[in-house]
């Protein structure tokens, strides 16, 4: 199944590809929005290395993967859809949610309005019974993103960090919101 692009009112979500590198470059070597992930911003050798993740066939097969995010011709940032990797993110079968924003984009709504537009694709047409989404404990902001889609907190847990950013000892948090949550809002 490919991935398809989305939309919403304001953002277009085209499945990540190539031609997406050099806009990916200028996230990830921002630190600031790296500061929750990341104890340095990534090469671009890095970059490159995590396309290969990102555009992973396999992910694909299944309808899920990345989406870089557009308002007009301006990028935003990328999306994501991905089958659970960790035990702690969820039960196999479940989907994860992630989003990374460029700087300029923050506070503006557009997270949320492309997590919400996420959300529904893996719900409705994929069928998942539960979308995850994980950020560290001191990430307010991503964490409002998670509330704001109607996501509520799941658990709480310590990771093992070998380039530990601050904040990284109060530990991550799982946010969750079942299908049938999502039906009722």
């Amino acid at each position: 199944m490919p991935l398809p692009p989305l939309r919403t009112d304001r953002l277009r979500l085209d499945p990540l590809g190539p031609e997406h590198l050099e806009q990916l470059v200028e996230l990830d070597s921002d630190p600031e929005v790296l500061r929750y992930l990341f104890a340095r911003p990534r090469t671009r050798a890095e970059v490159e290395e995590s396309m290969v993740r990102r555009t992973n066939p396999a992910h694909q097969e299944r309808g899920m993967g990345y989406w870089a995010g557009f308002a007009g011709e301006e990028f935003i940032g990328w999306w994501a859809l991905l089958p659970v990797g960790k035990p702690q993110e969820g039960d196999p079968g479940d989907g994860v949610l992630g989003y990374r924003l460029i700087r300029r984009a923050w506070r503006r709504g557009f997270a949320s309005e492309g997590a919400r537009e996420v959300l529904r694709y893996g719900f409705a047409d994929l069928g998942l019974p539960r979308i995850t989404a994980e950020t560290m404990a001191v990430n307010a902001g991503s964490r409002a993103v998670m509330r704001s889609i109607g996501m509520t907190h799941w658990r709480s847990y310590l990771l093992d960090f070998d380039e530990p950013v601050p904040g990284a000892d109060e530990g991550e948090v799982l946010y969750a919101i079942s299908r049938s949550a999502w039906e009722r809002q």
